[in-house]
C-alpha cells in the first residue's frame, strides 16, 4: 500500500477470504467470481467511501494450502479481479496463518499510516476445514491487533457448509450468512461487500452504542429481507441439522446445495 501521509482520507482495506476447493468447482466458484468482479466495479463507480476513506483491496484464497492473488493490498482504482479455478482440498488453517502474516507492520501495515488502517474480512466457503483451524485462528485472536478490530463476515455456501469454524471466524454467529443457490449467493456477495465498504469507510459516530460490525449485519438483512426469529437467533428458515440455528441463514424456495 502506498504511502498517503499528508492526506486525510483513511486506509479501508477490503480483504476476500476465498475458498478454491474442489467442492467449489463450477457454478459456485463461477458465481464468486462474477459477483465479486460486478460488486467491485460498482463501488468503485459509486466511490462509495468518497472523501471518507481510501479503498484497497486483498484476495487470500485457500484450498491445498494458501496463497495471495497480489502480494499487496491494490487500489480500488487499479484492481483487477482474476478469476479463480477450484480444485484440492480446504485448509483454512493455512488460510489463517497468512492473514496472521501478513496483518502486520512488516508487510500490509508497514509505514505510520497504514499501521492505522482498517481491515475488513469477508470468508467465503462451502465445506469444512482439512487442517488445524482453530490453532492459527487462536493466533490471531490473541496476538493480531489488527484482525481483532477487523469487521468479520462469513458466507456459507450450501447446507454442507459447516458454521462452527464461520461463527469462531467472526466471533458472532449474527455475521454468518448461509445461503443455498446462485442466486442468493450473488446477492449476499455484493449486500456485504457493499455494506462492509459503506459502513467501514464512514467515522464512527461520537457516542455511539452500535459497533461497525452490528451495523453492518442490520443493514445486510434489512436488504436481503432478513427478519431475526428471535433476539438471539436470526436463522429464519427451517434447521437442517447443521448447527446453522444460531446463524443467518437466508430463506429460498429452492435448495440447489
Amino acid at each position: 500500500m502506498p504511502n498517503l501521509e499528508g492526506t486525510s482520507k483513511k486506509n479501508l482495506l477490503l480483504n476476500f477470504i476465498v475458498d478454491r476447493s474442489g467442492s467449489m468447482a463450477g457454478e459456485k466458484i463461477g458465481q464468486v467470481n462474477a459477483s465479486i468482479r460486478e460488486i467491485l466495479q460498482q463501488i468503485k463507480d459509486e466511490d462509495v467511501c468518497g472523501a471518507d476513506a481510501e479503498l484497497y483491496v486483498a484476495v487470500l484464497t485457500f484450498s491445498s494450502g494458501a496463497k495471495w492473488v497480489y502480494n499487496k493490498p491494490i487500489s480500488i482504482d487499479n484492481f483487477i479481479w482474476s478469476d479463480l479455478d477450484a480444485n484440492g482440498i480446504t485448509d483454512m488453517g493455512e488460510a489463517f496463518k497468512e492473514l496472521n502474516n501478513k496483518y502486520s507492520k512488516e508487510e500490509f501495515f508497514s509505514d505510520a499510516t497504514h499501521q492505522h488502517a482498517v481491515p475488513v474480512s469477508i470468508l467465503l466457503t462451502d465445506g469444512y476445514p482439512t487442517d488445524d483451524y482453530k490453532k492459527s485462528l487462536n493466533i490471531l485472536y490473541k496476538t493480531n491487533k489488527w484482525f481483532i478490530k477487523s469487521t468479520k463476515t462469513a458466507i456459507a455456501i450450501g447446507s454442507d457448509a459447516k458454521k462452527e469454524p464461520l461463527v469462531e471466524f467472526t466471533g458472532n454467529p449474527e455475521s454468518v450468512f448461509e445461503v443455498h443457490n446462485k442466486h442468493q449467493l450473488a446477492k449476499i456477495i455484493k449486500t456485504v461487500t457493499y455494506n462492509t465498504v459503506k459502513i467501514g469507510s464512514v467515522p464512527p459516530e461520537r457516542d455511539s452504542k452500535t459497533s461497525k460490525q452490528d451495523s453492518i449485519n442490520k443493514k445486510v438483512k434489512a436488504d436481503m429481507g432478513i427478519k431475526d426469529s428471535n433476539k438471539n437467533s436470526s436463522n429464519i428458515s427451517k434447521n437442517n441439522g447443521n448447527n446453522s440455528s444460531s446463524t443467518t441463514d437466508v430463506d429460498v424456495d429452492d435448495l440447489d446445495w
